[in-house]
């Protein structure tokens, strides 16, 4: 790298701290960790309650999982200043909301990571809550608030779909029994050959009822922006979908397309092979051992 300009190491842009509000001021690396002492960038002295001045009390540490680095789970441990004003007496703690929610126990880039983890890399939250050093219900009620807030609340989400694909997905084995959804998602891109389809949302249950009540959830001018709406043979999500956008096309997909015709024409090869030879194709001569039994028995001499 001949044309490459080394500058002084900075940890703190190297751990993208900055972006938090943050600054390392130390760190101690141990075989099962790391924690990274840091402290607030900006000051916080005036008051919240009357607007005057405060002055330095004390400091207080606050602990946060942040992102792992070289999978060794990384610990903020940042030092709070706390003050108190100097004309009504209240107290209070430097901001530090940039770097995590309050209460919260993982840092923001923390959730992030933790997040597209699930989401991109495919990781479980076992793995996810060991990268960050933490218990896995606290990594799981974490991540799933954050992509609730990212990903489900986002308004922005809905913008520019012209066509919406709608099926039905089951999970087996659950404690419960077998759990059905209803999925939908956004195939503008697909139609437009911009990018892949984006998933928009997933409702317990598969029946005419849920798509519907989705569908009116949705604000008007949004439905009336929906074109075309790819759906499965289910007359149920048909019906809806012609009740609440009715001008839009309903299509059938490629899948279940090819599968409604895969089906056909084998319950019509089933039919002719029966009335020709009286069975469905099942070969004579094979026990359940398998056709090896049956091929040395052929050319055994007679």
């Amino acid at each position: 790298m001949p044309d490459a300009t080394f500058t002084c190491p900075d940890l703190t842009t190297f751990t993208r701290l900055d972006d938090l509000g943050l600054e390392v001021t130390g760190q101690l690396i141990s075989t099962d960790g790391a924690v990274l002492a840091c402290r607030v960038l900006e000051p916080d002295d005036w008051c919240r309650r009357c607007g005057c001045h405060g002055v330095p009390r004390d400091t207080v540490t606050r602990r946060l999982a942040h992102v792992p680095f070289g999978w060794r789970p990384t610990t903020l441990l940042i030092t709070v200043r706390r003050y108190r004003c100097v004309e009504c007496s209240h107290v209070w703690r430097q901001d530090t909301t940039t770097a995590a929610e309050p209460r919260a126990k993982i840092s923001r880039a923390g959730l992030r990571w933790g997040l597209v983890g699930i989401v991109v890399q495919h990781l479980s939250m076992a793995r996810i809550a060991e990268g960050l050093g933490v218990a896995w219900n606290t990594a799981n009620d974490a991540v799933l608030a954050e992509g609730q807030r990212a990903l489900i609340d986002d308004p922005a989400r809905f913008e520019g779909v012209a066509v919406i694909g709608v099926d039905e997905h089951v999970w087996r084995h659950t404690r419960r029994g077998d759990r059905y959804v209803t999925v939908i998602i956004d195939l503008t891109p697909i139609r437009d050959g911009t990018g892949p389809a984006r998933l928009l949302d997933m409702i317990p249950g598969r029946s005419k009822q849920v798509f519907k009540t989705w569908l009116t959830d949705r604000p008007a001018q949004w439905r009336e922006g929906v074109e075309v709406v790819a759906m499965d043979g289910f007359t149920g999500f048909k019906t809806a979908a012609t009740e609440e956008v009715p001008d839009a096309t309903t299509v059938m997909d490629p899948f279940h397309v090819v599968r409604l015709a895969g089906d056909a024409f084998d319950r019509c090869r089933r039919r002719v092979q029966q009335e020709l030879h009286g069975h469905r194709g099942k070969r004579k001569g094979l026990d359940p051992c398998g056709w090896t039994r049956g091929l040395i028995t052929r050319r055994s001499p007679a």
